[in-house]
């Protein structure tokens, strides 16, 4: 059975979606993006997820005028399944021709379709192993604050990657740190949390500034500010942030062990943390729907 994604106005299953060749978004990348996990329908800091897109949008200057809210609602009705995942796409729009001037008022392309996933950090957190890692020059364009669809940057850094047998890319501009290939980046020296600064070269996660609030809320000190990349060789724990996967451990970068090599305590507290905010995110849910008498 095909998925149902969303096109424009319509709900079809995704083999019968179809976008036109001369879209903006197709040609030139010329469109934003999001991705937002639902944990038992609860959209995880949704909010913060939408707040994002209104700034991607604002910064590229196309205007959309859609209930995304209920998009969202009607799109995981039509793919039942506990946890899924909603990829949003909101491109420029269809012009005649290929230019790269384009006219006003034109109607912006909207896609969305979800897909399952699992609960980040589900499960018994001793089992979680880490993640390996390599530094790769950043190579992506100026405006990453703007989460644009112009990913190859990111694609190759990734492949990059893998060929050297690792599962993530850490970015490198100029000698600095400047985040994930698809994540967040942390690094812990004497029980203190850094963080790379927010600037045009890296993407304001939403579970990045969760993560600042837990830190803050539960007495951990963490400061932003530039992170030289030789700090990883010294750095006693690192880790990776995402909305899809939560916070995880680097346990190896550049093929040498973060400190001992294994998942550090301050993860695990942190990782605890993320735990019972996710559980009390359904519980929550649970206690409106029983409230409101919702099925």
């Amino acid at each position: 059975m095909q998925p149902i994604v969303y096109l424009n106005g319509q709900f079809v299953p995704m083999n019968q979606a179809e976008v036109p060749v001369m879209d903006r978004g197709f040609l030139f990348g010329d469109a934003v993006y999001e991705v937002i996990p639902f944990f038992n329908g609860v959209g995880f800091r949704l909010e913060q997820h939408l707040q994002r897109l209104q700034y991607s949008l604002d910064a590229v200057g196309i205007t959309l005028d859609l209930d995304l809210k209920a998009l969202f609602e009607q799109l995981l009705a039509l793919n039942p399944g506990p946890h899924q995942a909603v990829y949003l796409q909101v491109s420029r729009g269809v012009m005649p021709q290929r230019t790269l001037r384009y006219g006003e008022n034109l109607q912006p392309s909207v896609f969305a379709y979800s897909y399952p996933i699992r609960m980040a950090l589900e499960g018994a957190l001793d089992q979680v192993a880490g993640v390996t890692a390599v530094t790769v020059t950043d190579q992506r364009w100026g405006r990453c604050d703007i989460k644009a669809t112009g990913l190859l940057a990111n694609v190759l850094a990734l492949r990059d990657a893998q060929q050297q047998g690792a599962q993530e890319a850490l970015l490198v501009r100029q000698g600095y740190l400047t985040e994930g290939a698809s994540c967040n980046l942390f690094l812990v020296e004497r029980g203190h949390v850094y963080t790379p600064l927010m600037d045009t070269h890296t993407l304001a996660g939403t579970t990045r500034s969760l993560l600042l609030e837990l830190l803050q809320a539960a007495g951990i000190d963490c400061t932003e500010q530039p992170i030289a990349e030789q700090r990883l060789q010294q750095a006693d724990e690192v880790w990776i942030s995402s909305s899809t996967r939560g916070v995880l451990p680097v346990t190896q970068v550049n093929g040498q062990p973060v400190s001992t090599g294994v998942p550090g305590p301050l993860w695990l507290r942190v990782a605890q943390l993320f735990q019972q905010f996710e559980q009390q995110m359904l519980v929550k849910n649970e206690k409106n729907d029983d409230e409101t008498g919702t099925a």
